[in-house]
Order: structure tokens, then sequence, then C-alpha cells
């Protein structure tokens, strides 16, 4: 009899332990989220379990997956679409003070949908070489003649192009955003390809002047392994654009639990973990990613560029003018 009690306690115990675990679908692929997750793994005892894919393959996932999808959270790199995840009912809203304390209201959406976990300024970068940052001003006056063949950027197929753009279309309307996507194609030094990366070595290469590109992928070159690349880096100049209006365009990483997620209270306790100081401190220090939480400093070298001002539209209108913002690349002939 007590045989069959001991080991009656001993499959429950199994089977609870078996249920300790939180499953992530995200577009992210860097070291310093592996590092995180085995730490709260260690804390917790929770196991972390990730799908890797691009964010729509990750989006069309769970809508086909539906009630039976093992996620828990979706994370991607950019709130358009997480919005869009939203939007389909693939998220469920969460309230934790915890995560609506350290992340600031327009860096989440208002019914907890999804939380910023990092954030990233869409900058002007410049050949040291060759550009005066006193000519640079706004994205608006990347349209000027005197970039005429000097602009280097992404294609409109990139989701960080069309946050910028949307984000625009939310601040002046379709008409003024549409001019300035005409303006930049103009302007372009070369037909658009490669990453952002690539925009910076083209810029060192002295095949444009300047580029748009995320601020830690400055950070990416100057760390890199391979001296050709830091020398890329070095050469760039980082720059704020509309200092004296809106400011500098920002989007994010973030993440949302999935709506049929069957660990929930362990996903909402790794997004807590995630905005806490010492992760955060972990994504500035070793991604070169801004901190949303206010009380973690940015790494040295996002210290170096100096501070700036921050575009704080909700990032809802990332997603809601996402649509627009195609359409115009579209009808402007941007590739």
């Amino acid at each position: 009899m007590l045989k069959n009690i001991l080991a009656t306690a001993l499959v429950a115990t199994i089977g609870f332990s078996a249920t300790q675990e939180v499953n992530i679908y995200s577009h992210r692929h860097y070291d310093t989220d592996k590092q995180l997750y085995k730490m709260f793994e260690k804390n917790t005892g929770i196991k972390v379990n990730i799908v890797k894919a691009k964010a729509n393959e990750l989006i069309n996932r769970l809508e086909s997956e539906g009630k039976n999808s093992p996620a828990d959270i979706l994370i991607t790199s950019d709130a358009g679409r997480l919005y869009l995840a939203q939007e389909k009912g693939l998220l469920q809203t969460i309230n934790s003070k915890i995560l609506n304390e350290a992340v600031p209201e327009n860096l989440r959406q208002k019914n907890g949908y999804w939380f910023a976990l990092t954030k990233r300024a869409r900058v002007i970068v410049y050949n040291k070489d060759k550009v005066n940052p006193s000519e640079l001003s706004t994205y608006e006056d990347l349209t000027s003649p005197k970039f005429k063949g000097k602009v280097l950027i992404r294609k409109a197929s990139n989701i960080y192009n069309q946050s910028l753009l949307a984000s625009m279309i939310a601040h002046d309307g379709e008409k003024n955003a549409k001019a300035w996507a005409k303006g930049m194609v103009n302007n372009f030094a070369r037909t658009p390809k490669g990453s952002d990366r690539d925009q910076m070595k083209a810029v060192a290469a002295n095949v444009g002047d300047v580029a748009v590109v995320n601020t830690y992928y400055v950070g990416k070159l100057l760390n890199s392994k391979k001296t050709s690349e830091v020398k890329v880096g070095e050469k760039m100049g980082v720059f704020f654009p509309n200092q004296n209006d809106r400011g500098a365009h920002i989007n994010i990483s973030g993440a949302g639990v999935a709506k049929y997620s069957k660990n929930k209270e362990n996903a909402v306790k790794l997004l807590e973990f995630l905005v806490s100081p010492k992760a955060q401190g972990m994504f500035a220090e070793a991604n070169y990613e801004y901190p949303v939480n206010k009380n973690v400093k940015p790494s040295a070298l996002l210290e170096s560029w100096g501070t700036f001002k921050e575009d704080t539209l909700d990032l809802e209108e990332l997603g809601k003018n996402n649509a627009k913002a195609v359409k115009i690349f579209n009808e402007v002939n941007w590739k």
C-alpha cells in the first residue's frame, strides 16, 4: 500500500515537473537571448524551448495551429508585427504590475497584448571623412537636392522602413509621407539591397555618403570579429534626426503571450524577467540595444553617441499604418 502511495506521488511529481516549461516563437537570433533564457531556467527551474523563424512565418504558424499551438510567447523585432498578431487574434491580454511599471506607456499595448523588451533608434549614419554633421537635420531633409545620389537604405519590403514610413503617416499624413518616399527614391545612391550593415559598408566604400540604419547595427560592426567590419564601423558617424520636432524614430523588439498558451503563468514570469534590470543591462551591453526599463543605463557605446529626443508615438500606429506604407512604397517605385 505504501509503495503504491509513493509511486503515485512520484508520478505526480514527475508530471508536475514536466509542465514547468515555456515555449517561445521568436524572430530574434542573438546570443544574448540564449544567455538570458539559461539564466531564467537556472533561477526558476522552468525550461525554455525556442522556435526561430521570420516574424511572418511565426504569425502564420500560430494562425494555422490555432488551439493546438504549443506557443506561449511570440517575440518579434518590430511593433508592427506584434500589432498584426494582435489584430489576427493570436495574442491575449495580460495584467502585470511589473511589466506596466517597467515599460513606458507608448512602448506597450494599452490593453496588455504586447510589451517592448528593447528599443532601437532608426538613425542617419554618415561617412565621417565626407560629411559634416552640421549638414544633417531630419529624415525629410534627406530628400533635398544636396543628397542627390548619396542616400543608402534597405528595400521597401524591409519592416524597419515600413514602420518608419508608417510613423510619418501618423505624424504628417499620407500625402507628405508619399512625398518623402518619392524624394528618397530620387536621391538613392543605388537600387536598395542588403542589410543595414551592407548600407554602412557601401557608405564606407563611397557608394553613397549617408544611410538610414538601426543603431544596434553600428554596435555590431564596431564589435565584430572581422577587422574589415570594425573599420567600417569606425568610419560611421551617428546622427539622431528630427531633434527639433518629433524626435528620432523608435522601434522595438517586443513580446506578447500567445492566445492559447498552456503555460501562461510561466510566460508572464519570463517577460517580467526580461524587463528586469539584470536582463535589460545585458541587452544593452551585449546587443547594443537601448533598455526599455528607465532604471537601466544604455551601454557606454550608446552613451558615447549622446542623449537624444525620441519620437514617443504610440507604437500601435506603426501597425495601423503598415498597409498604407506598403502601398506608398509601391506607388513611388521604391524597390
